[in-house]
């Protein structure tokens, strides 16, 4: 394991050369002190690069690192209009900027000065950084920067990258960079952009950074997770293309594709509503799915986001009318039969079935995984973009994890109305509220 100025000089015998090196640090600057900390791996790469991104586990100082680069990058190279993007204006706030190892916490005189309500930091230098959230990509089409540093970028859209990349076009001798800090999860354009010959990647595990963690964290996650698929992504910050015990493969995915579909016996548009529609809350899953009269199961849209309870009913009526479905199905473990009067509100007429979660998660998508194993699946994409979180999210969840996959969920639950329920006995149960018509209210 590589180790930093100070972790060599504390190895050092005692002696006159020892001396010297302590003396040296005692004549230091405060904000001088990154450079005898950082580990080697958490100093600027070398060379011509275009993006920076640091793959590592949790506790490794992905924080600390990306804060310690952008002053870096604003006080000594040059750039003057920077920008940073978290996962939330919270996490902005909270981590990127108030956190322990924020931008307004390094030590040392140059530090900015913040401005919440314009989201924006001016530095000693006159040099602006201007804050983002990752779930408002709408935010960053007008805005152009020579440098960003972005955090937790495995829980970004692609659309919030492609805004990130389009922006950076100020001219700057080193050239527009990107500064990407994150835990790694399989998401296809995350695969792709480390891949790209102007990327830079480190990869790091927890462990490098063992001697700023508490030892009782330490034992609690090593107990848990060392060895897992978990631990992997989590705690050693292993980039793969999907993650181990996952229900779906990408191959299975790839294989899964139909440029369209066959006419259709039955459509229905899934929900998995989400409780809240905060910063920060699950998505509500919304996934229209038909079969045909071969019963294989066609996946036709993924119009899944953080929506609040009348946006998502509006929208899954939208939904039902325009792809002319027979029923809308939704989850109602959560919600109960406002999940039916919130779509009633929007229209009396659609018929609704709601149903009820009896089995585990994995209980429930594993024959649905298999009808993907048996070519039984497809994918059908006005874009080839459409399906693209969908399919991240299909092979970056195993069972046994505790976050939301709120569009595996809906997925599941279309498979389970229109090819499973016949056979898969519990897997899903009707709501005693059950509106729902076996009849096509369309002409097919």
């Amino acid at each position: 394991m590589s180790l930093s100025l100070a972790e060599q000089i504390a190895r050092m015998r005692p002696g006159p050369r020892r001396d010297r090196a302590m003396a040296m640090l005692d004549d230091l600057p405060a904000e001088a002190w990154w450079g005898v900390l950082r580990r080697p791996e958490q100093a600027w790469p070398s060379g011509a690069w275009s993006t920076w991104l640091i793959c590592a586990g949790r506790g490794w100082g992905k924080t600390r690192t990306g804060a310690e680069a952008l002053r870096e990058a604003i006080r000594d190279l040059g750039y003057r209009r920077t920008g940073i993007v978290g996962r939330t204006a919270a996490d902005v706030r909270d981590t990127m900027l108030e956190g322990v190892s924020g931008l307004l916490k390094l030590p040392g005189e140059f530090r900015p000065r913040w401005e919440p309500s314009k989201r924006r930091l001016t530095w000693p230098n006159g040099a602006i950084t201007q804050t983002y959230s990752a779930d408002e990509p709408d935010q960053l089409r007008g805005p152009q920067h020579d440098l960003v540093w972005g955090d937790e970028v495995a829980t970004w859209d692609r659309d919030t990258w492609d805004q990130v990349s389009l922006g950076l076009r100020v001219t700057h001798a080193l050239g527009p960079r990107a500064i990407l800090t994150t835990t790694p999860r399989p998401l296809k354009w995350l695969i792709e952009m480390a891949a790209e010959p102007t990327t830079r990647v480190t990869v790091g595990a927890y462990s490098e950074n063992a001697a700023n963690l508490d030892p009782e964290f330490r034992r609690r996650v090593e107990a848990r997770y060392a060895g897992t698929a978990l631990g992997r992504q989590e705690l050693d910050g292993i980039l793969s293309a999907e993650r181990q015990g996952a229900l779906w493969t990408r191959a299975l995915l790839d294989a899964a594709r139909a440029a369209e579909a066959p006419p259709l016996v039955r459509v229905v548009v899934a929900v998995d509503p989400a409780v809240t529609a905060t910063e920060g809350s699950d998505e509500t899953g919304l996934v229209v799915a038909g079969v045909d009269r071969a019963g294989h199961l066609w996946v036709l849209r993924d119009a899944s986001g953080r929506m609040k309870p009348e946006a998502w009913a509006r929208r899954a009526v939208e939904l039902y009318r325009e792809h002319r479905a027979d029923r809308i199905v939704a989850e109602a473990n959560q919600g109960g039969d406002m999940v039916a009067a919130t779509i009633a509100a929007v229209d009396r007429a659609a018929p609704v079935r709601l149903v009820h979660a009896t089995r585990g998660k994995a209980v429930r998508a594993e024959p649905v995984s298999a009808l993907y194993e048996q070519g039984r699946a497809h994918h059908v994409a006005a874009t080839p973009r459409a399906l693209e979180t969908l399919e991240d999210q299909l092979c970056s969840w195993a069972p046994g994890d505790a976050r939301s996959p709120d569009r595996l969920d809906a997925l599941v639950w279309a498979a389970t109305d229109l090819v499973i329920a016949s056979t898969a006995v519990g897997a899903m149960v009707p709501a005693s509220s059950d509106t729902g018509r076996d009849a096509s209210p369309w002409a097919r």
